[in-house]
């Protein structure tokens, strides 16, 4: 991402907390707990199917 594109996507994310920078910084914590906990299922699907270990780059 170019850091226009980023400044742009920061814009929103503040806008959509009606300006609440501690409610847009829960809300991105959120989120990233969130694509945390996916990305630990689909490493153990991946896993369980034996198609990668953590840290092989199958997944990244």
């Amino acid at each position: 991402m170019s850091l226009r594109s980023n400044d742009t996507a920061i814009d929103e994310i503040v806008a959509s907390c009606n300006g609440d920078l501690r409610g847009a910084v829960r809300a991105l914590l959120l989120i990233n707990e969130h694509l945390e906990t996916e990305l630990a299922k689909a490493y153990a699907a991946a896993a369980d199917h034996g198609l990668a270990e953590r840290g092989s780059s199958v997944l990244h």
